[in-house]
Parts: C-alpha cells; structure tokens; sequence
C-alpha cells in the first residue's frame, strides 16, 4: 500500500507527520510524507522555530512525485492541519490529481479545528474551507467530538445525538466517518468511546480512559484507521486494530509520563496490541446506504 500524508512536521516529538508516518511504516505501508510545515518542536511548547511551507511547494513535491509516473499506484490521501486556505486548496488539488491517475484511490481528511476544553484554535477560515471544500471530497474524516459537533452544526451529548451528527456529517460528503474521544451520557466514568461509521453500520469501540494529555494521538489514530480501513475494507475491523493499537501506544506513553506520544518506544504496540479490543455494532445506521 502507498500513501500520501500531508501534514505539519515537527522535529522533536510526534504530531502531524512525524506522529503518522512512522505508524504507517511499521504496519507495512509505503509512505511519501508531504510536509506543511517544518518546526522545532509543537507550537504548544509556547515557542517553535521553523518555516510555514506555501502552497506553492506542497504543489511542487506533488508535481514532482507525479513527474515518477508513481501516482497510479497511489492508494490514498492522508490530510491532517492544513495552515491556511491556500495550503487546504492545493491538499485538494492533490487528491484529485492523484484520484486522476488512481480512481480506485481514497481521500482521508483528518479536520484539524479544535477540540473540548480548547475551541477552535486553527486560523480564521480553515474550520469553515474544511466544512464546505474538504468534506464533499473527503472518503473518510476523522473528527473528534467538538470537531464533529461544528461540522453537523449538532450537539453530541447522548448517543442518539451523537449517531445524528454523524448523519449530518456523513451528509456532507464523506461515506466513512471516525470520531475519537468521544464521551457521551451512555460512557461511563473512567472509560472512552470511539464511533465509527460507514453504510455498514455504526460501531464502537470503549476502552480504559488514560490519565495523560500527549501530543498527536489524534494524528496518529488517523493515519492507522485510514491504513486498516484501506487494507480491510471492513470499518468495525479497522476501528478495532486502530483502536487496540492507540490504546497500547498511550499505555507505553502514560507509563512513560511522556506529553508526546511515544510511536518508537511502543511500536511493537502498533502491529501486536497487547490488549485487543472489540468493536460493538450498534443498533440503528448512522449513515444512508451509499457506494464508494
């Protein structure tokens, strides 16, 4: 399998592609990381050096991997914090490119925008390119639950309320849909939802809530839902593998009392979860029938 991820890279610690790439590389995945940015260090440090990269160069790489006559075998597009609008547009233009030589290839859009606790906290513009530009050519999206709420214009308090904005998310465009960090009046204390869903039906997975905030676990859990979904073609299996695989992650990060999740330290979590979890179907469809 080959993917393109286009997200921010930070030299020290894991978000964006540096929390997504190696993941993927470890499942056996072929990646051609594009960056967006390149920083020190994540900007919740409180100072990062580096460079914001232009649309113009996120074009240029593509153009160039296009230039190897590689593209059709492309299996997919990972997006994840887009920056600017300008750098959203040419994410999407290389979607299209690639969906151009490889129609068979799907787009995951990861909407980076807030979360609970934080609001929105991208520049003026992206929550709203990444609602109506992003989503209608988006497979799959990735939200977390305050992400969700904005883009269906919802609340997601209960589950049926949950399993609405799902709805209206799946409405906008995209035929799978994952949201992580999901608590509603149906999770109990100490533990943490997962929902995904596709035309298959709505899915979740719980487990254990970790006492730790770490850097880049949305990113992560992205790119591994997006690789499984791909490979198996089955969104309760995917959400189950992914799932397991974060858990062992932060469990290793947790016990390392690290705020940056530890990919490297507990890699072998990533293909071999000492702890499996099963997804849950649940009654009632989030999402109307729909093909790929």
């Amino acid at each position: 399998m080959n993917l393109i991820s286009i997200q921010s890279h930070v030299a020290y610690g894991h978000v964006g592609n540096s929390a997504a790439v190696f993941p993927l590389q470890r499942m056996g995945v072929e990646v051609w990381p594009v960056h967006t940015v390149q920083f020190s260090n994540h900007t919740g440090y409180g100072e990062a050096k580096g460079q914001v990269f232009d649309a113009g160069l996120i074009r240029d790489v593509v153009a160039g991997i296009e230039a190897r006559g590689v593209l059709g075998e492309c299996d997919g597009v990972l997006s994840g914090y887009m920056g600017n609008a300008e750098i959203g547009a040419a994410i999407l233009d290389c979607v299209e490119t690639v969906k151009r030589a490889n129609p068979s290839a799907r787009y995951c859009c990861d909407p980076v925008i807030g979360d609970v606790g934080k609001g929105v906290f991208v520049r003026q513009g992206i929550p709203e390119f990444i609602k109506s530009k992003a989503l209608p050519l988006a497979d799959i999206v990735t939200p977390n639950q305050f992400e969700l709420d904005y883009l269906s214009g919802r609340g997601s308090a209960t589950l049926a309320q949950a399993r609405d904005a799902i709805k209206a998310v799946h409405d906008l465009g995209p035929r799978a849909v994952l949201v992580t960090s999901m608590h509603t009046d149906d999770t109990p204390d100490g533990e943490i939802d997962m929902l995904a869903s596709d035309d298959t039906g709505l899915f979740r997975l719980r487990t254990p809530r970790l006492d730790l905030v770490a850097n880049g676990a949305g990113d992560a859990i992205a790119a591994l839902f997006f690789a499984h979904y791909l490979r198996l073609g089955n969104i309760g299996e995917a959400l189950a593998h992914a799932g397991s695989a974060i858990f062992g992650v932060l469990q290793k990060t947790a016990a390392a009392a690290a705020s940056e999740i530890q990919v490297v330290l507990a890699q072998d979590q990533i293909v071999n979860p000492s702890r499996v979890f099963e997804a849950e179907k649940l009654a009632g469809a989030a999402a109307a029938e729909r093909k790929l």
